[in-house]
């Protein structure tokens, strides 16, 4: 799933080579910190939150094939 989050969050954003995820895995929760470039924060959280919404709702779909909950955490 790091790399699906990493592919979407490439295609949205200005400074692809600046994306950075990192997952912190839990014994039921997958916690993946999303790190893009100074910028390009407002690219990946979109118009009131819904391409972070719609990103959100991919992983968490996703997860639960896998008997997991994910946290997505967009840092700048």
């Amino acid at each position: 799933m790091k790399q699906l989050i990493e592919y979407i969050a490439k295609a949205l954003v200005d400074k692809p080579a600046e994306v950075e995820v990192r997952e912190v895995e839990g014994e039921k929760t997958m916690v993946y910190e999303l790190r893009v470039g100074d910028g390009d924060l407002g690219k990946v959280i979109g118009k009131n939150g819904q391409t972070a919404r719609s990103i959100r709702t991919i992983l968490n779909a996703a997860s639960a094939k896998q008997g997991k909950r994910a946290v997505l955490e967009i840092l700048e």
